[in-house]
């Protein structure tokens, strides 16, 4: 890694901005259980939602997401209890704007991380970077938690209405002033939304073969922060390519600056 003369506070800067990055993740990071196969076959609306949220049992499949500061984009592979996500943050208010990518299979994890935006930033290589889990303090990475990795079951059990406007098309309202489906959300903000927490309006919509393919909420404005559309999508179900470790000329060595940011 090279790094200019005197760019201890960019590099400080970059800092904050991989942190805000990784806290991007968790839009597609489990918060909670994910609903269980119901024993008998499911009638109501919300029940046969439910039944479409992926379990595991689909094969690898793609995702992707936004909410009101970042969108993610990557592919998941339950059976190999895998995932690979990307995060992009748009230009912070030093200007920084990064991307960062993650890839996991079982206990092996990798990362790729650029920065554009500001001189003396820390340039790593357009490699998978190999990390050591010994080198890693507390929730520095993101981690493997099912295939729901939008959170798509918990919001929709926190549904109080569900309707079907026709086929494989669902409306309603969702609670997300408390439980799981907080959670989903990012710290504090349940609470700041109020009452009109209790009632978010969402649309979903399910394939032909039964699997969910897309969940929106309409988060309202509360305070300084503006509505935002929270959205889930997942597709090619069966059909995404298997998730496979790189290779050769594909990875490297992570540098210490890596393990600095991610552990800060």
């Amino acid at each position: 890694m090279t790094q200019a003369p005197g760019s201890a506070g960019t590099i400080r800067r970059a800092v904050g901005t991989v942190a805000a990055a990784l806290a991007a993740t968790t839009l597609l990071g489990g918060c909670g259980p994910k609903s269980e196969p119901a024993a008998e076959p499911r009638t109501s609306p919300k029940e046969a939602l439910l039944d479409a949220v992926p379990d595991g049992t689909e094969g690898p499949f793609r995702f992707s997401g936004k909410d009101s500061s970042s969108a993610v984009t990557g592919r998941v592979d339950p059976e190999s209890k895998a995932f690979e996500i990307n995060a992009a943050m748009p230009p912070d208010e030093d200007g920084i704007t990064t991307k960062t990518s993650f890839l996991l299979i079982g206990d092996d994890i990798w990362m790729k991380a650029k920065f554009t935006g500001h001189p003396g930033l820390p340039k790593f290589p357009d490699k998978w970077m190999k990390l050591d889990r010994a080198k890693l303090t507390g929730d520095a990475v993101p981690a493997y938690d099912g295939a729901d990795q939008g959170n798509a079951g918990p919001l929709i059990d926190a549904a109080t209405s569900v309707e079907e406007q026709g086929p494989g098309r669902y409306v309603g309202l969702i609670d997300v002033s408390s439980g799981n489906a907080a959670k989903v959300l990012e710290d504090g903000e349940a609470a700041a939304l109020g009452e009109a927490a209790k009632q978010v309006p969402f649309t979903a919509a399910v394939g032909p073969d039964g699997h969910l393919t897309s969940l929106t909420l309409k988060i309202p404005a509360a305070g300084k922060r503006k509505a935002y559309e929270y959205v889930v999508m997942y597709a090619d179900y069966g059909s995404t390519p298997k998730i496979t470790a790189p290779t050769g000329g594909a990875t490297t060595k992570a540098p210490a600056m890596a393990y600095e940011m991610l552990n800060s």
